[in-house]
C-alpha cells in the first residue's frame, strides 16, 4: 500500500537477531499507524512483565503521512509498558528521526531484549549494527549527540537517553536535537534498562506515494493556507509561549504544586518575556509553523521552551524568573528528564518541606536548590531518592495526607492546567490512556464558554476530541497544533491520507478508529492491573477539596458527585462498563474479538 514503507524491523538487544517482517494492508486499515500500530503490537506480545525487565519492549512507529510533503509530517509515536506508571505508554516526538525511520523502509522498529554492554543501534537502509557505547554511557544527551553526529552525520536522525534513562528515572525520556523530547511515560528508563543508549536513523529511500502530484499541489496549498491564519504570527514568535498569559487569565495555570490557577509573576514568564531572550527557533521536520522557542538561559545555555515546561518548572514551583526556569529546563534535557513530571516532583518535595514530612529543605522559588534536587533524582541519592520513582510512589512512601496532594492520576503527574474550575478537563486528564496528559483531549478553551452545567454534552466534547487528538493524529502521525492553535481545518487530512495511500476515511471512520485504539488501550490497562478499579480515573483530592483563593475564580473547586456522574456518562457513552471496562458488545464492534475473549478468559469482563 502507498504512503507506507511497509516492513517492521525486529531488533533483539540479547541475541543480537535482527529481522524484517511485512505489516499486511489489514493492519494498516484497521490501525493506520502511529499509536494503532504500537498499542496492538504491546497488546499482542508484552502481557504480564515489569517494565524494566528484559521482557518489555519498545515501539517507534511512523505514520501513513511521516515524512511526505505535508504541513508537519515529522512525527512518530514511541511505545512501551510504561515503568511509571504500569499500564500502557506513549509519546509522539518531531525529528529528524521520524523520516530517518521511514526512508530506511521501516514504518515500525521495536527494540527487543537486554544489551549486555552499553550499545547503541545504527540504522542506515538495509545496514542495521549495533555497536558499542561504553564511551557514550554517563554522557548528558547534548554531548552524545555532538559526538552521533559527528561519526554518522550532522543529518543523521538521532534519538538518544541521558543519565536519568541509564539511572533508571521513571520519568527520563528520550531526546532528539538537543529538545524535542518524547516524554511523560518513562521511555528512557526502559531505554536505560536495556543498555541502549542511542538511536541512529539515516535513510535514503523514497516514500511511495498513491498520487504524488496531488499530494505534493495538496501540501503547497496547505502550507500557504497555514501562512494566512490570524495566530500565525503570534505562534512563530512565541510557540506553545503565548498561552501563558491566557493560562493565567481563566485561573489554570499551575501555581505552587497546582493550589493556585494565577501567578502573581506570570508578565515574568511569559510569551512576551520570552521574545526579549530569544535565540533561534527550532521545530519539526516540513512545518513552516515552528514552535520551539530557543532562549539564552540564566546560566549561558541554550534551552528550547514551552508553555508546559516553562509553567512546571516556573509557576508550579515558584519561579519567577524565565532564565531560571529555562535553565531547569535546559538540565532536564540534557539529563534526558520529563520536564512536566520534574516540575510535579519538585513542588511535590517543596509541599513536603514546607508541611515537615521530610528533613531535607527545598523552599518555593529555590533556583540553586531546584539545581541541586535535579541532580540528586538523576542519580537516585539525597532528596531526589525520594522521588525518582515519581509522586504516586513518594507519596506512598511519605504517607499522611501526601496523597491529596500528590498531583497525579494512574501513577503519572498532571500535565501543566490546574482543573478546579474546569471539570471536563479533569474528566480529560481522568480518562487520558497514558495517565494524566494533555495531549489527548484539551477542553479549557472550550469549557470556559460552557461553564454553566456538567451534563452529557461535556462529556461528549471529551470523547469527541479523543477520537482526534489521541486517535486520529496519533495515527497518521502529524502535528495536532496547526488545528487546535492556528485553525488549520480537519478536513485537509482525509485528503491527504487518500492523496499518500488511496484510502478513504468518512468523520465516522475516523471515530471508530479513535475508539478502537481507546478500547485497546484501556483493555491493556485492564489487564496488567490486576487490582483495577474506577478509581484509578478519579483526579487527585486537591481539585475537590482546596478551592482557588485567589484570582475571579476564587472559591472554586470540583464537585466530587458531579465528577463521579460525568465519569458514569463517560463509561456509558463509550459502551464501558461501571468500573472503566470495555464491555463485550463493543470490543466486537470495534473488530476486538480476541481482545474481549482474553479478557473474559482472565476474568476482567
Amino acid at each position: 500500500m502507498a504512503g507506507y514503507a511497509g516492513k517492521m524491523l525486529r531488533v533483539n538487544l540479547t541475541s543480537g537477531k535482527i529481522a524484517r517482517e511485512d505489516i499486511s494492508d489489514q493492519m494498516k486499515e484497521k490501525f493506520l499507524g502511529g499509536r494503532g500500530f504500537a498499542v496492538k503490537i504491546l497488546w499482542d506480545e508484552v502481557k504480564g512483565v515489569d517494565p524494566l525487565a528484559e521482557g518489555n519492549k519498545v515501539v517507534f512507529a511512523t505514520g501513513p503521512l511521516t515524512g511526505l510533503p505535508v504541513p508537519s509530517s515529522g512525527k512518530m509515536v514511541i511505545a512501551t509498558k510504561s515503568p511509571l506508571t504500569g499500564g500502557y505508554g506513549d509519546s509522539n516526538i518531531g525529528s529528524r528521526a521520524s523520516v530517518h525511520l521511514k526512508k530506511a523502509g521501516y514504518d515500525v522498529l521495536v527494540i527487543e531484549g537486554c544489551s549486555e554492554h552499553p550499545c547503541y543501534l545504527s540504522i542506515e537502509d538495509k545496514k542495521v549494527q549495533i555497536l558499542e557505547a561504553k564511551d557514550l554511557w554517563g554522557k548528558d544527551t547534548f554531548k552524545a549527540q555532538d559526538i552521533l553526529e559527528q561519526r554518522h552525520g550532522k543529518n543523521a536522525g538521532v534519538l538518544l537517553i541521558g543519565p536519568a534513562g541509564e539511572n533508571g528515572v521513571r520519568f527520563a525520556n528520550v531526546i532528539s536535537q538537543k529538545g524535542r523530547a518524547a516524554g511523560r511515560v518513562g521511555i528512557g528508563a526502559v531505554m536505560g534498562s536495556k543498555n541502549l543508549k542511542a538511536i541512529v536513523l539515516k535513510g535514503s529511500n523514497e516514500i511511495p506515494i498513491f498520487d504524488e502530484k496531488k499530494l505534493k499541489t495538496l501540501g503547497k496549498e496547505a502550507w500557504a493556507d497555514i501562512k494566512t491564519k490570524e495566530n500565525y504570527d503570534i505562534w512563530t514568535r512565541q510557540g506553545t509561549m503565548m498561552m501563558i498569559e491566557w493560562a493565567d487569565s481563566i485561573s489554570a495555570m499551575p501555581t505552587h504544586n497546582f493550589r493556585e490557577g494565577t501567578f502573581e509573576f506570570a508578565n515574568k514568564i511569559d510569551g512576551h518575556t520570552a521574545e526579549k531572550i530569544r535565540v533561534a527557533r527550532q521545530g519539526c521536520p516540513h512545518c513552516n509553523a515552528r514552535c520551539g522557542i530557543v532562549v539564552r538561559d540564566a546560566e549561558g545555555g541554550n534551552a528550547e521552551l514551552d508553555y508546559e515546561n516553562i509553567t512546571m518548572l516556573g509557576s508550579n514551583i515558584g519561579i519567577t524568573d524565565l532564565g531560571e526556569a529555562a535553565a531547569l529546563n535546559r538540565l532536564a534535557d540534557e539529563y534526558g528528564l520529563d520536564t512536566i513530571s520534574l516540575g510535579s516532583n519538585l513542588a511535590f518535595l517543596m509541599e513536603a518541606s514546607e508541611k515537615g514530612l521530610i528533613d531535607e529543605k527545598l523552599q518555593w522559588g529555590d533556583f540553586d536548590g531546584c539545581k541541586r534536587a535535579v541532580a540528586d533524582i538523576v542519580n537516585n541519592i539525597g532528596i531526589g531518592e525520594i522521588v525518582y520513582q515519581g509522586v504516586k510512589k513518594a507519596s506512598d512512601r511519605l504517607g499522611s495526607d501526601s496523597k491529596d496532594w500528590a498531583m497525579q492520576i494512574k501513577g503519572m503527574e498532571i500535565s501543566a492546567y490546574t482543573c478546579q474550575a474546569l471539570p471536563a478537563m479533569a474528566l480529560a486528564y481522568g480518562t487520558s490512556p497514558i495517565g494524566a496528559h494533555h495531549k489527548d483531549a484539551f477542553l479549557p478553551a472550550w469549557e470556559i464558554g460552557n461553564r454553566s452545567s456538567n451534563n452529557k454534552e461535556k462529556v461528549s466534547k471529551v470523547i469527541e476530541l479523543q477520537r482526534y487528538r489521541g486517535g486520529w493524529f496519533e495515527a497518521l502521525t502529524v502535528c495536532r497544533l496547526l488545528w487546535v492553535e492556528l485553525g488549520f481545518e480537519l478536513g485537509w487530512y482525509p485528503k491527504f491520507l487518500k492523496a499518500a495511500t488511496g484510502l478513504d476515511f468518512s468523520p465516522q471512520r475516523i471515530g471508530e478508529l479513535g475508539d478502537r485504539f481507546y478500547a485497546l488501550m484501556r483493555a491493556y490497562w485492564v489487564r496488567e492491573n490486576d487490582n483495577w478499579t474506577r478509581e484509578m480515573d478519579t483526579p487527585p483530592a486537591r481539585w475537590f477539596l482546596e478551592p482557588f483563593t485567589q484570582g475571579e475564580l476564587k472559591g472554586s473547586a470540583l464537585d466530587k458527585s458531579e465528577y463521579e456522574q460525568m465519569l458514569s456518562w463517560y463509561y456509558e457513552l463509550r459502551g464501558w462498563d461501571e468500573n472503566g471496562v470495555p464491555g463485550m458488545k463493543t470490543l466486537e464492534k470495534l473488530g476486538l474479538k480476541d481482545v474481549a475473549e482474553e479478557l473474559k478468559q482472565n476474568g476482567r469482563n
